[in-house]
């Protein structure tokens, strides 16, 4: 895989992918969902198929100091509900990366990015209006976990953007800020190590990629300091506003490319 390099880089773009990795720590520890936008980053910046691959060990960088950070209040039954289904989401979504060329794989990832803003704006209108969490949750069942944890390992497979269908699914099952943050946190941690052999497997990991990882991971930690910081004072609703926006013109961007 001809994968980019610090040497193919110009300042600008490394300057925007450090942005990007400094957003994904801060979506780590505050706003899960918020790395959209810096999944729409990396594929403007470097091929979208390699994309993928790159920012997956950053991803998993800021996972485990997620980990770190809420690691005593993650829901364990929840996660076991949900791994079979991820599992063969991320199977499906392998497949499709064997045959999918650039385009294709451009193309995928802006439509996905669409997609996950409809599922956003969706999600803030009907929030509101779902009384009782809890009560959907249990009544949709298995089926739920079922339908959310095989697009959600479909779409963190194709283009890291598992965030926002994790985000719909948990929130749907009335958990607060931390319980959905430490979930969150251990839900993403294991899915995005156990997509590593894959990733390599369809080259999309070498060592050239994990160069520019090295350079990158840096930024995720004051991103997730700050996320760590700001969780509690932030405007929750305005941040999701900007990144509702960020995402569909990452996605139009990279479907008119």
């Amino acid at each position: 895989m001809n994968t980019m390099t610090l040497w193919h880089i110009t300042g600008w773009e490394f300057a925007a992918l450090a942005f990007a990795a400094l957003l994904v720590g801060f979506s780590k520890t505050a706003v899960s969902g918020a790395n959209t936008v810096s999944l729409a980053i990396f594929a403007a910046v470097l091929p979208a198929r390699a994309s993928t691959g790159v920012l997956l060990p950053i991803l998993i960088v800021g996972d485990v100091l997620a980990v770190l950070t809420y690691r005593r209040h993650a829901h364990w039954p929840t996660l076991w509900r949900l791994f079979p289904a991820v599992a063969a989401g991320v199977v499906v979504g392998t497949v499709f990366l064997m045959w999918a060329d650039d385009g294709i794989v451009r193309t995928s990832i802006g439509a996905i990015l669409l997609l996950m803003a409809a599922v956003a704006v969706w999600r803030r209108r009907t929030a509101e209006a779902d009384e009782e969490p809890d009560s959907v949750a249990t009544r949709s069942g298995r089926a739920k976990a079922r339908s959310y944890g095989v697009l959600g390992g479909f779409t963190t497979m194709v283009a890291n953007a598992g965030g926002p269908v994790m985000s719909m699914y948990l929130l749907s099952a009335g958990f607060r800020k931390l319980g959905f943050l430490g979930t969150s946190a251990f839900f993403f941690l294991i899915v995005n190590v156990s997509k590593v052999p894959f990733s390599a497997g369809l080259g999309l990991i070498d060592g050239r990629s994990l160069f520019l990882d090295a350079a990158l991971a840096a930024f995720v930690v004051p991103g997730a300091l700050f996320g760590k910081w700001a969780v509690n004072r932030i405007n929750q609703r305005l941040f999701e506003q900007l990144v509702i926006a960020a995402t569909i013109v990452g996605g139009l961007q990279l479907l008119l490319r």
